[in-house]
């Protein structure tokens, strides 16, 4: 059973989200007072209640979305929650469909977004990846942080090939070389307030750290915000090549060690934003004429499920008219379609900036 401690700090944080008249978040459009109170007592095998869920929402009132899933269990256990936020969030995917098998598709059909060098400052390509039998980040111990590190960094020594690289744990880290990723904008930093609240960087920096290849041009982050970050990227608009890196490197990680997935959501992830696929692919690019108006920009991108962030990702402006634009569905369609869509998309924005 859930604690009254517990119990008290839901019934506060329920008040506090009626209460906000601007906020505009999911969590607040589907936690209708029934929807509260049949979830509020409820708690998985893993201990993960309500209160993990809706905290980093009911504190940060500016949330999009407003809700992270402390463990796998909880995707079931809180369905009455869950299940719509996924459902608005990733454009009508339904309680009763299901995801598809993953399907990496033929890379041979994937181009080179921009040959001339134009636009596209750089391309990448990431999934995120949930250990098998850890819950996620609320609700993980010091000693499930270390003891996941050590396995997968045990994984990651033996890559090889262009693959082959270095792992560089955040613990006791030196100077020059947390300068050195820093400058290469590899290293990830403490979270943001929307995790800090979300009780996702505990322990830090304990099990966390870094792998990339000789070339730099393959990271995995270990226990950011997921279990796995698993990212391939490089100058240029060559999303063939690019794919067919993030396709090794994943295949090669989940051969040593399962990874969580669900029948019905696919890959599991600590946000909801990320299920299914887990896939985002993303170019850097300067659109100067559509760009212009910022409002036009979000507009045509969003035509072809497209979303529009800032240069360093998520809650971040632009610098110097370059934005990163991604794929926004990566639920219920495949690994390859939603690369697919992102190509399209992107094609179809550089067609229309250069007919303006």
């Amino acid at each position: 059973m859930v604690d009254a401690a517990t119990l008290e700090k839901l019934e506060a944080g329920f008040k506090k989200l009626q209460d906000a008249k601007d906020c505009k978040s999911l969590l607040k459009k589907y936690l209708t007072k029934e929807v509260f109170d049949a979830l509020k007592t409820r708690k998985t095998a893993m201990g993960a209640t309500l209160l993990d869920i809706i905290q980093s929402g009911v504190e940060n009132l500016d949330s999009g979305i407003g809700i992270y899933a402390p463990d796998a269990e909880s995707y079931t256990l809180f369905k009455e929650l869950f299940d719509p936020i996924i459902e608005d969030y990733h454009g009508g995917f339904k309680p009763t469909d299901k995801h598809p098998a993953s399907d990496w598709g033929d890379i041979n059909t994937l181009v080179d977004l921009d040959p001339a060098g134009k636009y596209v400052v750089s391309t990448r390509v990431r999934c995120g990846r949930s250990l098998q039998g850890y819950p996620f980040n609320p609700c993980l111990t010091e000693a499930q942080y270390k003891e996941m590190e050590a396995k997968v960094s045990s994984i990651l020594k033996g890559m090889e090939g262009d693959l082959k690289g270095t792992y560089y744990p955040l613990t006791g880290m030196g100077k020059e070389t947390q300068q050195q990723l820093i400058d290469d904008h590899f290293l990830f930093k403490e979270g943001d307030r929307f995790l800090q609240a979300a009780n996702a960087c505990r322990y830090w920096p304990s099990g966390r750290g870094i792998f990339h290849n000789d070339a730099k041009s393959f990271l995995v982050w270990v226990n950011e915000e997921d279990h796995l970050r698993i990212i391939s990227m490089q100058k240029g608009a060559d999303l063939k090549t690019i794919f067919d890196r993030l396709i090794r490197g994943v295949k090669t990680i989940e051969s040593n060690m399962p990874f969580s997935r669900d029948d019905r959501v696919g890959y599991l992830t600590f946000c909801p934003t990320n299920l299914g696929t887990t896939i985002r692919a993303s170019v850097h690019i300067a659109l100067p004429k559509l760009a212009a108006d910022k409002k036009k920009l979000d507009e045509i991108a969003a035509k072809f499920n497209l979303q529009v962030r800032g240069t360093r990702g998520e809650h971040t402006e632009s610098e110097g008219g370059v934005y990163d634009i991604s794929n926004k569905r990566r639920l219920g369609l495949t690994e390859y379609q939603a690369v697919k869509e992102m190509q399209d998309g992107i094609l179809e924005m550089i067609k229309i900036e250069e007919s303006m």
